[in-house]
């Protein structure tokens, strides 16, 4: 018998705030910019796209396709997501 099984998504899987963090964190880590805009992509979809549109001032819509696939998110879409979501972007030595 077949184990059915299906795709794995992060998003269902980040209930709270520190988990949120430390999914970010690991993608800045990491490096790569598509895992970074993945990550961003979850946590939105994890927090409900509708709600971070009236946080942000930014339309659902924009919000997908910053963070979708082929998406390249604006410094202001970054920092405004960050905000709504507890998180900041920082640089540090």
């Amino acid at each position: 018998m077949a184990l059915a099984t299906k795709p794995w998504d992060a998003a269902e899987f980040l209930g709270s705030d520190a988990d949120v963090r430390h999914y970010l964190e690991a993608a800045f880590e990491d490096g790569d910019p598509a895992l970074i805009r993945h990550a961003f992509s979850a946590v939105t979809r994890a927090r409900g796209m509708t709600s971070l549109a009236r946080e942000t001032g930014i339309s659902r819509e924009a919000l997908y396709k910053a963070f979708g696939e082929n998406g390249n998110p604006t410094l202001d879409t970054l920092i405004k997501v960050t905000r709504a979501l507890g998180v900041r972007l920082a640089v540090a030595a």
